[in-house]
């Protein structure tokens, strides 16, 4: 069966992300090795989860809605590979901000 990340549906409090594709060279011209480049922390919302309830009671709505670029966490996430393309599922508060046209 081959997953089609458009019709995956987060659980709540969580949103699907498609991260930036890499960057090969610096703004200078220098080209980088495949190793050495740092994993991206920005890209597209591709799908949202429902609001996400606290252990105390409180409802949290998501910051992002589908469409919108985003920057979060370093080390947030997680990764997902699909169809050879790694996409990050990130909990509502990994998000740090939205990217204004």
């Amino acid at each position: 069966m081959q997953l089609d990340p458009k019709k995956l549906s987060p659980m709540p409090g969580y949103v699907l992300v498609e991260p930036e594709s890499k960057q090969t060279q610096t703004p200078g011209g220098i080209y980088l090795p495949d190793n050495s480049s740092e994993k991206p922390q920005a890209g597209t919302v591709l799908a949202v989860g429902a609001d996400w309830s606290t252990e105390a009671g409180a409802t949290i709505k998501s910051p992002v809605k589908v469409g919108d670029h985003v920057v979060y966490k370093k080390w947030g996430g997680n990764d997902v590979k699909i169809n050879g393309v790694e996409y990050q599922f990130l909990k509502f508060e990994d998000i740090l901000a939205v990217i204004n046209k």
